[in-house]
């Protein structure tokens, strides 16, 4: 009788410990790659975030003001990064048009202009009590 594999015993292949997290950097380069080669609103808002995260330990004259600074700009490149994982979901599934299709493509549109909403607000209120209420 053959001794049981990995799979029939229930061990999972998939790494664990340091090669896991070492593995999941990887795939989150890859990925960071991927979205600069291929979207332009990914590195237009990565070039503006160059600037605007050591621009937020200038402006803001808090730890929690410099927080909001500069994680507010992160959140976008989140919500950008996400927004392409879903256009490229939906486009491998097919590029022929359908209303689901493009309420999906829709609906990650608007969360990206929510996130730059959310930068213009936070920057506006923190440039404001820093430079204007004084």
């Amino acid at each position: 009788m053959s001794e049981p594999d990995d799979s029939e015993r229930g061990v999972s292949k998939t790494p664990r410990g340091l090669r896991r997290l070492i593995a999941a950097t990887r795939y989150s380069l890859a990925g960071l790659a991927s979205a600069w080669r291929s979207e332009a609103a990914f590195r237009q808002e990565v070039v503006t975030a160059a600037f605007l995260i050591p621009a937020a330990f200038w402006i803001g004259s808090t730890s929690v003001q410099r927080v909001l600074l500069a994680g507010s700009v992160i959140i976008v490149l989140i919500v950008e990064l996400l927004n392409s994982a879903i256009e490229h979901a939906v486009d491998r599934i097919g590029t022929d048009h359908h209303h689901l299709s493009g309420a999906a493509k829709d609906l990650a549109s608007a969360a990206v202009f929510l996130s730059l909403l959310l930068v213009g607000i936070t920057w506006g209120a923190v440039l404001w009590e820093r430079f204007a209420s004084a």
